[in-house]
Order: structure tokens, then sequence, then C-alpha cells
């Protein structure tokens, strides 16, 4: 789908279980050549080659990938576009651990049909870190931006000609399951995100692409969505928590309403986030 004149959102569905559909959205720009944002699953690149080709470009003409962090749905096709085009893979110190060795990402965060997502492992040719800019081409300057929080060291890229953000998956999405590690570091993010101008098009991964307006909108929603479960999570505990971390889970997503996100071991890690430090020995860290 067109955004803007050379930028394109690129929708990938894709099945974490038989019973879990998800999908993701890749965004393609278009200058002299052309970048990515982000690879979606393993296999996404047949459906961002076929975009490509019904806008009249050749997947040869990709010269970046840049990688907001390394779950398992943004790094996915990565390896076969850049070993089939040669072009540079960007991303942070943090993730680039888990992109360049995906059987320790496996290992440290085990999600269900991990290896057919992640693709093969990546090397990340450019490390990125906040405040760089990069100037792919001339008249094209692309600012990193810090945004932890969904994961460890995860980053945002301010397309600034064109007043584009791409987000990744630093913004929670409405009544979709909420999934940091650290709630602090996922505020801060958010209202760093919230604060840069000028900023036309938020783009995040799990959602359509908003208006500025629509992006503040939904930022404001998100930071909401963690007070309340803060809130939620606050009411559990000083009440008469549950001693065993089943049992504490439960109570905390029948308090929040959330129970239909109980047995997902990504959203206990985001309650995990919320807790006392005293209280992990109960309910430890979820993945990273």
């Amino acid at each position: 789908m067109k955004i803007c004149k050379g930028l394109h959102q690129i929708r990938v569905d894709f099945q974490v279980t038989p019973e879990i559909k998800r999908f993701v959205y890749i965004y393609l720009i278009e200058g002299a050549a052309c970048y990515l944002v982000d690879s979606g699953v393993g296999g996404s690149e047949k459906a961002i080659f076929s975009y490509m080709q019904g806008i009249g470009r050749k997947p040869e003409e990709i010269k970046g990938i840049f990688l907001t962090h390394a779950h398992p749905d943004h790094i996915g096709s990565a390896s076969v576009i850049r070993e089939l085009t040669g072009c540079t893979v960007y991303a942070s110190q943090g993730e680039r651990r888990w992109i360049e060795n995906i059987d320790l990402q496996f290992k440290e965060r085990p999600i269900p049909n991990f290896h057919a997502l992640a693709g093969a492992s990546t090397q990340v040719d450019t490390v990125v870190r906040d405040g760089d800019v990069i100037t792919p081409e001339p008249g094209m300057e692309i600012k990193v931006v810090g945004s932890r929080g969904h994961s460890c060291d995860g980053v945002s890229y301010w397309l600034r000609d064109r007043e584009a953000l791409f987000t990744g998956d630093a913004i929670p999405a409405e009544n979709d399951v909420p999934i940091y590690i650290n709630k602090d570091w996922s505020v801060h993010t958010l209202h760093r995100l919230a604060n840069l101008s000028p900023v036309r098009f938020y783009c995040p991964a799990w959602d359509k692409a908003y208006t500025g307006r629509e992006g503040t909108e939904a930022i404001a929603r998100a930071l909401d969505l963690i007070e309340d479960i803060q809130r939620g999570v606050d009411a559990v505990i000083n009440s008469r928590p549950a001693a065993d971390r089943a049992t504490l889970a439960s109570q905390i997503c029948t308090e929040l309403g959330m129970e239909r996100f109980l047995r997902n071991p990504l959203f206990a890690g985001t309650i995990a986030s919320h807790l006392p430090s005293g209280m992990l020995d109960i309910f430890p860290q979820g993945p990273k």
C-alpha cells in the first residue's frame, strides 16, 4: 500500500501456530535505490519482491535493510535478501547478537515455530546508535532514535525528508497483546517518540501507518495502557497475592480483564516488568 510518494507499507500474514495467526508490516522506501525497514518473517521476500514488481522496481535495487530489532517477524527474510542483493544490513549493537545468532535468540527467547519465522542468522554490516544520521544516498537522511523497551536495544528510524518515523513494535497496538521487557524504558521511549517533530507519518509494524495526529493519539493510549497495567498489578500485590507464579499471573490477568493473554509467555514478561524486584522470584522476568 502506498503511504505517500516513495513510501510503501507491505503486509505479510503468518502463522505462529495453527491456531495463532499474526501479521507484520514491512516498509519500502524508494529513492534512486530502494530500502527496507524490517524484513518480516522467513519467506517474506516473496511478498516484497512481488510488491516491488508491481510498482516497477527490481529486487536488486534494494541497497539497505534497516532492522528495528531482532525478533523473528522483523529479521526473517533479511538473510535471503542480503544474499540475493548484496545490500547493507543496519541494526543496533544490543540487537546484533540475536540477529547474527538466531539459535542464541531461540535459547533465550523461545517461541513457537521460531526457526521458520526467524529464517536464518544474518550478518549486521553497519551498527547504528541513538543519534546517528545515515545518508544512504544523496538527499535521503535517516536519523536513528533509540527506542528500547519492547526489546533490549530497539531503534526507530526517522526518514527526515518525508517526515516518516518507523517505530517497529515500540508503540503497543490497541486491542493487541502488549509486549515489553521493561516498563520504564517503554514509557521513556513513547514520550520521546511523541515529542519528535516534524513527523507526518508514524509507521509501526503492528498497525496501519498513522498520520502525525493519529500517531500521538496512539502513543497516548499506549501510555494509558501501561498505567492501567501498573494499577492492576498494584491492586493484586497490595491485597493477597498468590505465592506461586501461575496463580499470581491468573490473578493479575483477571484484574486487568486480559485473561486471553494468560498463556502468552511474552505477556508474562510484560507483567514481570511491573512487579517489585523482590517478587521476581515468584514471577521471574519473561523472555527478553
